[in-house]
């Protein structure tokens, strides 16, 4: 059975509570081989209006947060701490029937992949008017020609003869925009976006992150945006939060972090990235080493068994002290501030051109 209990005293991590506020929120998934926290001490804020990127590599806990936020989980396998508030209400402890009420609704999302998000067995009109009469009693008739209408505002030719077409009757580029029909049907004041043009060649790409952000300045939504791309978030997000092994370990807005990033896994981030303003013959550079397991995650700062800069740091402090995120623009780190200035000018700058 979940467990789930309130965090109190939480500290905000950018000051104003925001529409969506995260505090301490903590994810643990019982398994056969033991216990993996998946999310571990998160804090976050989203107001109306703007997009957080989450960003990390795969296993980081992006997409556990934010399935998380939905009551998207097991209940026989999952304990939940913290807090989460949407719009001043609390979601731990929602009861299933509050959760359904806004699924849909007020909180919608994109999943990765339309083509198993969208049931085959349905035509798509029918899947983008369900939750639209679910939500608001209107008419089969009302919600049809709603499901025409947002298959239009998303850029389906021929809308209303597409409505009555199956999901495998899409490209993927359409299916996706059917998924962000389904997801705006209702207006909702949270928008989650996992990874949604991950499968999409770059032309599509750009076309989805173009509707989203048109979107969002229609309905005045909150997004929240999970990738492991920089380069797709730097166009569409104003705040970032980077991730790693189930941590936030840098957070500002988009000019900042890119910008001037301040934690090493950032930096290797951005390093890892082609750049056509670069040296196109020279080699890529990759992180070194692989994810920990969040079965036995390492202790201290978790990035440390690939960080190439701790031994700056001096002693063994990077693999015995766990280094906290502060409050607004911040980086999980044991440099100084001064270190890290001095490695991103003479070291990493370069590099990035």
């Amino acid at each position: 059975m979940t467990t789930m209990t309130k965090t109190e005293g939480a500290p905000a991590p950018t000051g104003p509570e925001g529409f969506l506020s995260v505090r301490d929120l903590q994810v643990t998934f019982s398994t056969e081989d033991g216990p993996v926290k998946a999310v571990d001490g998160l804090s976050f804020d989203v107001q109306r209006g703007r997009t957080l990127g989450i960003v990390g590599e795969s296993g980081s806990g992006k997409s556990v947060t934010n399935l998380t936020i939905l009551g998207l989980h097991n209940p026989q396998s999952t304990t939940i701490d913290g807090e989460i508030l949407f719009d001043g209400k609390e979601l731990i402890t929602a009861t299933e029937k509050e959760l359904e009420k806004l699924r849909g609704n007020r909180i919608a999302m994109i999943f990765q992949d339309p083509l198993t998000a969208l049931s085959p067995f349905y035509t798509v009109g029918r899947q983008i008017a369900e939750p639209f009469m679910k939500h608001t009693g209107a008419s089969k008739k009302a919600a049809w020609e709603r499901a025409v209408e947002m298959l239009a505002k998303v850029g389906i030719p021929n809308p209303r003869e597409r409505a009555s077409d199956y999901p495998h009757q899409f490209s993927g580029g359409m299916r996706q925009r059917a998924m962000i029909a389904m997801a705006l049907v209702c207006d909702p004041d949270l928008l989650i976006a996992d990874e949604p043009t991950t499968a999409l060649d770059v032309t599509v790409q750009a076309q989805i992150l173009d509707l989203l952000q048109d979107l969002q300045q229609e309905f005045g939504s909150a997004i929240v945006f999970i990738t492991h791309d920089l380069g797709v978030i730097a166009d569409t997000a104003d705040d970032i939060m980077v991730m790693y092994a189930g941590r936030a370990v840098e957070r500002g807005t988009t000019d900042q972090v890119l910008r001037s990033p301040q934690h090493p896994y950032t930096w290797g981030l951005l390093n890892s990235m082609p750049r056509l303003d670069s040296d196109l013959s020279a080699p890529l550079a990759p992180i070194p080493g692989s994810p920990p397991s969040l079965l036995n995650p390492p202790t201290g700062c978790r990035f440390h068994p690939r960080c190439t800069f701790q031994d700056r740091v001096g002693g063994n402090r990077c693999a015995t002290e766990r280094p906290q995120l502060d409050v607004g623009r911040a980086s999980a780190c044991h440099l100084t501030p001064e270190q890290k200035r001095t490695v991103f000018i003479e070291e990493i700058k370069p590099r990035l051109g």
